[in-house]
């Protein structure tokens, strides 16, 4: 149950979404109500993203796990550039997958698949990363002005507050989220200051540059329950829990 009103209205947008990609038939998994849609075009979002040159010049990118964004994992794999993908729900002291290109042992198309990333990539903590020059996010619903909501967790937030206190987001690091037109809404998304914004929406048909997208400078520990500090250990250590 969403507990105020902020958070309410961030879940209306959400079932508004998911309602009209289910209306549609617009998304691969039997139901999309509660994930980050795993969304039919996300091949051709993929492809778009990379013939954009903040992508070709990119060497090193920070992507989420999720199926939507697969095909944008794998051709970076392909393409020579380094992966870092986070553990699920940031469980581990190193809370991110190192998939480099130069190591794998297995074919980009299936070390960027999530099961088979855990089974074969090395994890590192925050402070062994390299500067990010594409972080990729998965959304639940995205505005031209680059709001965006994902499925409610705060993952991905928590995530961009770490690597950002960490020195690893810098000012010509590129935020980008590859969605489905129908996840491109026109309803206002109520945002807070932890909540990142987006540079960049790929869709399958369209790139939208977005204007001023809004970056927290670091973790926002009072919007944090002390069972959600404990429970990322990499927010733990930094509490001294």
């Amino acid at each position: 149950m969403a507990a105020n009103p902020l958070d309410r209205a961030k879940q209306a947008v959400r079932i508004q979404v998911w309602d009209a990609l289910t209306a549609a038939d617009a998304a691969h998994d039997p139901s999309v109500h509660g994930r980050i849609p795993n969304f039919k075009g996300a091949e051709e979002a993929a492809t778009r993203l990379a013939e954009l040159p903040v992508w070709q010049r990119a060497s090193v990118v920070k992507a989420v796990p999720d199926k939507a964004q697969l095909p944008v994992r794998v051709r970076a794999l392909e393409e020579g550039k380094t992966v870092y993908m986070a553990v699920p729900k940031l469980a581990t002291l190193k809370p991110f997958y190192l998939l480099d290109p130069a190591a794998l042992t297995v074919p980009p198309a299936e070390a960027a698949a999530s099961r088979t990333a855990a089974a074969i990539a090395p994890t590192v903590e925050v402070d062994a990363l390299r500067p990010l020059d594409l972080i990729i996010l998965g959304s639940v619903a995205v505005n031209r002005d680059g709001a965006r909501i994902g499925k409610g967790a705060g993952y991905s937030d928590i995530e961009f507050a770490l690597l950002n206190e960490a020195g690893l987001v810098t000012p010509e690091t590129i935020v980008v989220t590859t969605v489905h037109p129908l996840q491109v809404t026109e309803t206002p998304i109520p945002t807070t200051k932890h909540d990142v914004s987006v540079d960049l929406i790929v869709t399958p048909d369209e790139t939208i540059t977005c204007p001023n997208p809004h970056r927290p400078s670091g973790v926002d520990w009072s919007a944090l329950s002390t069972e959600k500090i404990a429970a990322i250990p990499a927010l733990a250590a930094r509490q001294g829990f």
